[in-house]
Parts: structure tokens; sequence; C-alpha cells
């Protein structure tokens, strides 16, 4: 072993116990070990930076802007409604359905990014099952990392493994090359978890989930006492209200009554539009109403003004969280308004959303709001258009905004452009299978009629992408090759052939998963498929067979994360608001991963022979 070697092993250590104490950022340890190579001499600038030019960077970053763009749209939350409607309350269907449309989904988005969008729906679910959210908290996750089996482009370490064998001069896999073995293992994991998941549920666990759950709609409707509260009122041709701004009519002077929400029909079907106080209302029209200071009958008050009552389902517009937004706002020192009621502030057409509930000193405050004068200290219930909430935020002189329901991070907005996102995702899949058009390229394809579409902008496409995950693998790129050219991966190759290299092939299989799955304990899985994937190839080189075997087992095992929650961030996602401890990872998640080892090895053979 030579002194370059040993220099590439060392820093390869530090940078694994860098990773798992965790004081510095992942990416900070990438960038510092490229500064490592070139001023050591290990490894030229150009050597070094070479990750930055790779086309599977580029192709990783535009799947990111893809997959929000599915986000954007609402396809992912449809997809969750779905799931709630079909799988009713039966815990065991909504188990299989949700891997199931998990690991799809995965298949073609960032597995963490679904698994984030899921996790609102999860928890809606288990509260209305009466259940605890950890029963599928973790078969959530787990079908979050199963969906890196399905697709080439369902999770980076897969596009790593085949990236090494285009540098070798190997053909790569085909796009669907990988799903019989996700299939296979999805199978298993829904029978796994329907078991498993009976280990998962105490009452502290349950408890613990509880104070970690951010807040969501339901709680804040209890917490202010505002069920029953609302009505739906269509404007009949003919009313009085039609064709008057809403200041006008004074319907909270005169009724008591808080237009809140505004249905309007635009393309043939009704969406919702902000309300401010020069709104004016057309005919069949759809008020969304607060009754709970209503001085006039509700029949009364609609023969009057010729408005027709109309079903409201849902609890207090939850189940209008897309359009409508909701959240708790702070009233804070030295704010004018301090001492002064709703209607002299003109809340509403100064802020854009209307106040709905109080809560001073901890008590919610009962009767009509629009006539309390404001203290120090009150916490504001406001209701209205998710971006006049949203610009609250930027608001630091009269008010601060506590805290953002859990429904925020499923509005879609652009919502109305679901199709044309769908479309490009068939079609640079569609391009991807015909081998024509390199991945990078058909992805960034989808990515500019998505933007074409008005599905996603430049400042979201940028946001999209995770900036760290993209540093994490350019930075550590540069160890594959400081190891080959240290004599780093000959050497690990020459311990494994004297370990397996006179026995079957199969073996050499078992020993390249067990090595990929226990580096992949400490580091992210993206940087062990960068680490283990040369010595895959050059495992397969020196026994004289195919390098597909060894290579493809190598993208299993990283997508194989399931043994602890730092193995992966979509275990990281679930440990909160599952209430989970690690000891709860380890239990389910290791059987799992040698059920998924003993599949793979006898599967992987049979769809890539030796």
């Amino acid at each position: 072993m030579n002194k370059e070697l040993i220099w590439v092993l060392s820093l390869l250590v530090i940078a694994i116990l860098l990773f798992i104490c965790g004081k510095l950022r992942m990416d900070v340890v990438a960038l510092l070990v490229i500064v490592a190579f070139v001023l050591s001499g290990t490894l030229t600038l150009q050597e070094a930076t070479m990750g930055f030019s790779d086309p599977n960077v580029i192709l990783i970053a535009a799947l990111f802007v893809i997959g929000e763009g599915l986000v954007r749209t609402g396809v992912a939350l449809r997809m969750g409604e779905w799931l709630i409607k079909v799988a009713g309350s039966s815990e065991t269907k909504m188990l299989v359905l949700l891997m199931a449309t998990v690991a799809g989904l995965g298949a073609f988005m960032s597995s963490t990014g679904v698994v984030a969008i899921f996790i609102p729906v999860v928890i809606g679910v288990a509260a209305k099952m009466n259940t605890s959210p950890g029963r599928l908290m973790m078969p959530l996750s787990f079908a979050g990392l199963i969906s890196g089996m399905m697709t080439l482009v369902a999770t980076p370490p897969n596009l790593v493994v085949n990236s090494e064998l285009l540098r070798n001069g190997i053909p790569g896999f085909g796009f669907f090359d990988v799903t019989p073995i996700g299939l296979v293992a999805l199978v298993l994991g829904i029978g796994y978890m329907l078991v498993a998941r009976l280990w998962l549920v105490t009452p502290t666990h349950q408890d613990e989930a509880k104070k970690r759950v951010r807040r969501t709609f339901r709680d804040l409707i209890h917490d202010y006492k505002l069920s029953g509260r609302a009505r739906r009122l269509a404007v009949r041709p003919g009313s009085s209200l039609i064709g008057r701004p809403l200041d006008d009519l004074q319907l909270r002077q005169r009724y008591g009554i808080n237009v809140v929400g505004l249905e309007r029909w635009r393309k043939f079907r009704r969406v919702m539009v902000p309300v401010t106080g020069t709104t004016e209302f057309y005919s069949n029209d759809v008020l969304l109403i607060d009754m709970s200071a209503a001085e006039i009958d509700l029949r009364e008050f609609c023969s009057e003004n010729q408005l027709e009552p109309m079903i409201l389902r849902g609890e207090y517009f939850s189940d209008r969280a897309q359009d409508v937004g909701m959240a708790e706002v702070l009233v804070i020192p030295d704010s004018e308004l301090q001492g002064k009621n709703l209607r002299e502030i003109a809340f509403r057409t100064r802020f854009g959303v209307s106040v709905i509930g109080v809560r001073r000193r901890g008590a919610v405050q009962d009767g009509a709001l629009n006539d309390l004068a404001l203290e120090l200290g009150d916490i504001l219930l406001v209701i209205g258009d998710w971006k006049k909430i949203t610009q609250l935020q930027q608001q630091k002189r009269d008010l601060i905004v506590l805290n953002m329901p859990v429904e925020v991070d499923d509005v879609a907005p652009a919502s109305s452009q679901a199709p044309h996102a769908i479309f490009c995702l068939a079609l640079m899949v569609a391009m991807m299978l015909t081998n024509e058009i390199p991945n990078p390229v058909a992805a960034l394809i989808a990515c500019l009629l998505m933007g074409k579409f008005r599905c996603i902008d430049m400042d979201s496409a940028y946001k999209a992408i995770h900036w760290p995950s993209i540093v994490l693998i350019v930075g550590m790129m540069p160890f594959a090759l400081a190891l080959q050219k240290t004599g780093g991966v000959k050497l690990i190759v020459d311990g494994l052939m004297d370990l397996a290299g006179g026995r079957s092939p199969y073996v050499m299989l078992l020993c390249l998963f067990v090595l990929c799955a226990t580096i992949g304990l400490f580091i992210s899985n993206t940087a062990t498929a960068v680490l283990m994937a040369p010595i895959g190839v050059a495992a397969a080189q020196q026994m004289g067979v195919s390098p597909y075997p060894f290579t493809l087992i190598i993208a299993v095992a990283a997508s194989a994360a399931f043994m602890t929650p730092v193995s992966s961030p979509v275990n990281t996602l679930i440990l909160g608001p599952g209430g989970y401890r690690f000891s709860d990872f380890v239990k389910v998640g290791v059987p799992f991963t040698l059920l998924i080892m003993v599949v793979s090895v006898l599967l992987v053979p049979v769809l890539f022979p030796f």
C-alpha cells in the first residue's frame, strides 16, 4: 500500500466520520474533499471537478425540476386525495394503495419529494381512522426507497452505476431494466409491512408523534371552535348583491355575516377567487360565509337577498385547502392595530384576508369579532387566498405569522396545468425508451416544456433542485478516480477476489450487497454508489463475467437503506411524524434488508446472466 493510497483512504475515513457526526453539512464535506485532492496533488483540478461536467448530474437536477412541476400542478396531491377516497376506513387497503402509489410516483420523481407530499396525507388518514400515524409512516418511507428500484431515473444511485458502465465503454441499462426487481421488492414490502406495522405502535410513540406534527386545518378548527359556522350560498339572478362591492353591502354591520371566500365559474369549473372589500358579486357566484356572529335567521337572509343555500362538504373549508388558506398571526408590540377593532382597521381591505377567530391569553373570544378591540399578544386566525397569507410573512410592522398549517405544503399554484405536466412526464419517458435521445437531453426537453406550459417558473425550478445532493455527488466522484489512480480499487477488488473469487459469482454478488449496505449505514446511498460502482465493474472484469449483475446489485443495495433513520433522507423525514426511535428502524429495517438481499442475489442473475 503506497503513501498516496494511504492518504486517499485516510481522507475517505475522515469524510465518513464527518458525515456521521453531522458537525458539517454533507455538501460542505464534499467540497472540502475536492479542495484536499487538488492541494495534495492527488488529482488535477480538472480531475477533481469532473463531476460538474457529468451528464448525469444535469439529469438528476432536471428530475428535481420535473418532480416540482408535478407538485405545483397538483398531480401528486390528486393521487393522495384519490388514495383516501378509494381506501375509505380500511387501514389494510390504505397501506397497500399507499405503498403502490408512492412507489409508482417515486419511479419518475424524487422519492424524498413524494414522501414529503404524502406525510400530511398519512396524518389526515390516521386522524380519520383514529389510529397512530406510526402504523403508516414507515410503510410510506419503505415504499419511497423501493421506488428507487422501479426505473433507471428513479434515484441517483441508479444513474451513478449506469454512468460508470458508460465510462468504461459498456452500454448502459435500459429505462425499465430494473423494474422487475422493484416490482418484486414492492410486493414483498407490502406483505412484510402488513405484519411489521403491528410492531410500530405504542402509546409513547403516538404521544411523541402528536407533539412533533405541524398543525392542520382540523387542529385550528377545533382550537378556535369553528365547527358548524360555515355556509355556502349561491347568488341567484336578480339578487340585490349582484354588481355591488362587498364593502358597500356592509354585510357584517347589517347582519353579522362575514364573507370569507367566493367560488366563481371559470372555464367550465368552479374556482376560488380572493375576496376583498372591492370584490363585486356576479350571478351564480357561491359565497362562503362565517355565521359565528350572525344576527339574522339564515333563511330570512337568503330570501331577502335571493340566495340559495348549498351543501358544504368537509369541516369549515378543510376540503378547500388547495384554494383557501388559513394561518395564525400575532399582534406585535408598537403595532398601530392595538386598541382598534377590525372595522376601524379595515382589516380585510388592508391585508386581503379575513379574521375568523381571536385567541386572547389562551382563551378563544366569542361573539362579533368585528367590534373587538385588538390587544398586544392577541393571536388572530385568518383565512383567505394563500398568496395573501404568504405576503403577511413579509409584513413585520404590525403582525407576525406564527405558523402555517401543513396544508400550505400541498398548495398547487398551477393546478390548471396538470394535464400539461402529465404530458411532459409521458414525453420524457417515451424519449428515454427510444434510446434515440440521451436521457439528460430528454429530461431538459421536459423541463423546458413545463416552463412553456407554465407548470413551473424559473424561480421555483431553481429552488426545486436539491443543491446539497448535487454538490455531494460532484464532491464524491473524485474518490472513485483517486482510488483507481492510487490502486485502491484494485486493493478492494483483490480482497473481494480472495474472499469470493474462487467461488460462485453469486457469492460475489452477496459480498457486494453486504459491503454496499454496510457503507450505506454511514454515508448517503448516492455517495455509496459513487464509491462502489467502479469496484463492481472491476470485480466483474477480473472474474471474466458480465458487469451488469454486479453493478445492478450495487444499485439495489444502495436503495435498500431501510436499517437506520439516517440511511436516507426519506427515513429522516418520517422519524418525527411517525414518533419513531432509532431502534424502530433497526427492528423493522434489518429483517427486510436481509430479505431484499436474498431475493436480489437470486433474481439479478436471472435478469442479467453472468
